[in-house]
């Protein structure tokens, strides 16, 4: 069985040269040899230029297809795939299209993980293994009122006065800013237009506490389900969302107004205008550590009281060998794809793994990725 890696951008390479390391069979895939032998080549000349129809000639029943490519990719390999038997791996949420490709890959046997880098990925497997202890604890209570957040966000080690900087394009950041999220705030739904309407403060349980802004993101209801709540708990709040450094907000308040007011093409063009120019200005220094942290809480109440609160917390901050963001993402699908060779996946269109093993497994290795990783259990020490 051969692995297919497609794509060798700035999140792909530790996990990649994970996979070549212990002599696995790839063949990598990019749009630029060149840049590709600069990333691998002293691992491997197995390297070739991307293009699908190469790959269909390619590939055989049995592979394992990677995407690190643009998010538009995903769903033309995972395609590919179905129709030759292979299994499909990506870091990325799982849009509806990928979703509905669910029935056919589960007839053929064929595992199409998706949702397994950092966030989304780490999260996911944090929240599995903290619902897990809850619903296993003595504290367990269908009826207990549960609350749940989930922040993540990379943000320069060494803080600057943006309060903020790019490892790539600003305007995929940019284009976020305009999205609308859903999230669960005492009891009820929270629709929230932009980001900068809902933006708090959270303390992150780190050896050495500290604040940070936090605000939700994206849709965080259907992650109810994914996460094993139970269908009658009362939900006090459910939010998952992004992480960003104290002064995050006013460092940024100007570029909050000016996207407000961005409409049409000439909006387009405005918004790569300021991309260019954030790129030029706060773009990481060779050699310059980027940090992420990741908070996954989850608490339960009982009649007024906590009878149940962890936090699984990670800190983790670029070194020598890499990012820690690129670490954090390809490692983990690294880690994907030799579960998938291993046959330890369902087959279908599946996100990060719950098997309670698996998540032990793969938090281990993770572990060795961060400087910090710690459940911190908030009633008992």
């Amino acid at each position: 069985m051969t692995i297919h890696w497609c794509g060798t951008g700035l999140s792909a390479i530790p996990g990649l040269r994970r996979l070549l390391e212990e002599a696995r069979d790839i063949t990598v895939w990019n749009r630029s040899v060149d840049k590709a032998r600069d990333a691998v080549g002293d691992l491997t000349d197995r390297i070739k230029p991307f293009d699908i129809a190469a790959l269909d000639s390619a590939l055989t029943e049995g592979d394992v297809v990677v995407s690190m490519l643009p998010g538009d990719w995903h769903v033309p390999l995972a395609e590919l795939c179905l129709a030759k038997g292979a299994h499909f791996v990506s870091s990325s949420y799982i849009a509806p299209e990928m979703r509905a490709l669910d029935g056919a890959a589960r007839e053929k046997g064929l595992t199409f993980v998706n949702e397994v880098g950092l966030d989304p990925g780490i999260d996911h497997l944090m929240a599995h293994r903290l619902v897990s202890d809850y619903r296993a604890s003595d504290a367990y209570d269908p009826s207990n009122e549960v609350s749940f957040i989930s922040y993540c966000g990379g943000v320069p080690k060494h803080p600057n006065p943006f309060r903020y900087k790019f490892s790539w394009s600003p305007l995929g950041v940019l284009k976020a800013l305009r999205s609308p999220s859903r999230s669960i705030r005492e009891f009820e739904e929270l629709r929230v237009d932009r980001p900068w309407n809902a933006i708090s403060t959270y303390t992150a349980p780190l050896p050495t506490p500290e604040d940070f802004e936090v605000y939700p993101n994206r849709d965080s209801l259907p992650f109810m389900e994914e996460y094993n709540f139970g269908p009658d708990w009362p939900v006090r709040q459910f939010v998952r969302g992004t992480l960003r450094l104290n002064g995050w907000t006013d460092a940024w308040s100007d570029i909050f107004r000016e996207i407000e007011t961005l409409e049409g093409d000439a909006g387009e063009a405005r918004l790569k205008e300021m991309s260019d120019q954030f790129w030029r200005d706060n773009a990481y220094d060779e050699g310059e550590p980027d940090r992420v942290v990741l908070c996954v809480d989850l608490k339960a109440d009982k009649d007024g009281k906590t009878v149940w609160h962890k936090t699984y917390v990670m800190d983790a901050w670029g070194d020598e060998g890499s990012t820690a963001m690129a670490r954090l993402v390809s490692i983990t699908v690294s880690m994907a794809v030799n579960s998938v060779l291993k046959g330890e996946l369902p087959a279908g269109v599946i996100a990060a793994p719950s098997d309670p093993k698996l998540v032990e497994r793969w938090m281990q290795e993770i572990d060795s990725q961060a400087q910090h990783l710690q459940i911190v259990d908030h009633l008992h020490g």
